[in-house]
């Protein structure tokens, strides 16, 4: 009997984790460190939620359906603010509204693929990625990555097919954290734009880059719409997770393919999420610059400590924005070693083989860890427990 497509994907790596922590007791000297999601685990800011508070109250319209691609004001507002941070000039009809930055990739993918088309992503990869194109008849072409966590061009070129629709990159990435170079990304745009491919770069942690300036001027390329799909999520920047708005820059003619995506799975994205998201872009830079400075300190208490890790055989193969990729010395796999670090050392981390094709060997020997919610004593907590710990 031929299997749904939901049955023929593997299951969300968060759902399975949280699995093993249920009815685990945790000592109360030893509680437990999440550091398997990427995700803001604190609400909004004050100032955000009380706009959120009066718009639920006073605007009609905040209850309503509303634009497919999101409202006016948002997509304006988030127009002019891409114009400014990648200094080019993005308008409102080349921005749409998604509800989340994964809804923006399942309806980027609906418009360029149909059944058997083929997608390249680098591994590891972002695993909804991967999911999301095995539920769409995708096939997703794995694109080995060098000892720097960057993709190889000639690789890529290499796995070009008459089937191939898009390449995908993710930078800051998940689940590396490395920053891709603009040169690189420059590369990859020419490399998708002389086979007539689409280069689809997610940059849902952009707000959390260490570089000052543009990261890339792929937006200044006066053409970058023929080749070019651009992805972003509010969740990370504002702590709007529940409230599910991400946003898609691309062609007009894309969007209105999109469109017809969107229409038939969400109508819409919440009201109250895009006002929430339009209130930060006008209110919260300042504020956002201190959670960027944050998370910039715990990337660097992550590279201060690992030498103690570093000491026992452990490799830090990447590192930047919300996430540490490494390589542990054991010679159990990873996914072993984690549900056991959940019992013996209270610590809960995603492995390798979640990130990877089946079979995958340097999966699993590889971690990621998610420290945007984890402190500086946190980290040091972290490193003290894994340099302890024995498999």
């Amino acid at each position: 009997m031929t299997k749904s497509r939901t049955e023929a994907t593997f299951l969300s790596p968060i759902v399975e984790s949280r699995r093993w922590v249920e009815g685990v007791s945790f000592p109360s000297q030893r509680p437990l460190l999440n550091v398997s999601q990427a995700a803001p685990a604190d609400p909004p800011p004050l100032g955000l939620r009380q706009a959120l508070a009066e718009a639920a109250l006073n605007q009609d319209d905040a209850h309503l359906y509303g634009a497919v691609l999101g409202r006016d004001g948002l997509r304006q507002a988030l127009a002019d603010q891409m114009s400014s941070h990648y200094a080019a000039d993005i308008s409102p009809a080349q921005v749409g509204i998604t509800s989340g930055c994964n809804q923006a990739f399942a309806a980027t993918i609906a418009s360029l693929c149909g059944e058997g088309d083929e997608v390249i992503i680098p591994v590891p990869w972002y695993f909804n990625h991967k999911m999301w194109l095995d539920l769409s008849g995708v096939t997703a072409r794995p694109l080995q990555v060098g000892d720097d966590m960057l993709p190889n061009l000639d690789a890529a070129q290499a796995l070009i097919t008459a089937r191939t629709k898009a390449i995908v990159l993710v930078t800051p990435n998940n689940p590396t954290g490395v920053e891709y170079p603009a040169g690189l990304l420059r590369a990859y745009f020419d490399l998708a734009k002389s086979h007539g491919l689409t280069l689809i770069v997610d940059e849902t942690y952009r707000d959390f880059d260490s570089r000052s300036g543009p990261p890339h001027a792929l937006f200044q390329d006066p053409d970058w719409e023929q080749t070019l799909i651009h992805l972003y999520s509010f969740s990370k920047a504002y702590r709007l997770t529940g409230h599910r708005v991400g946003a898609i820059a691309a062609a007009p003619q894309r969007l209105f393919e999109m469109e017809k995506f969107l229409d038939t799975v969400t109508i819409c994205p919440s009201q109250l999420g895009q006002i929430g998201a339009q209130w930060g872009i006008h209110n919260l830079q300042d504020w956002l610059a201190g959670e960027r400075a944050e998370i910039l300190a715990r990337k660097q208490a992550i590279i201060d400590h690992f030498p103690s890790l570093q000491a026992q055989g452990w490799k830090l193969l990447g590192c930047g924005a919300y996430f540490a990729y490494v390589e542990h010395p054991f010679e159990a796999a990873a996914e072993e070693i984690a549900k056991k670090l959940v019992t013996d050392a209270s610590v809960l981390m995603l492995p390798g083989t979640m990130f990877m094709p089946e079979g995958s060997k340097p999966a699993a020997r590889q971690f990621r860890i998610a420290f945007a919610n984890v402190d500086a004593d946190g980290i040091a907590e972290l490193f003290s427990r894994l340099c302890n710990f024995t498999p």
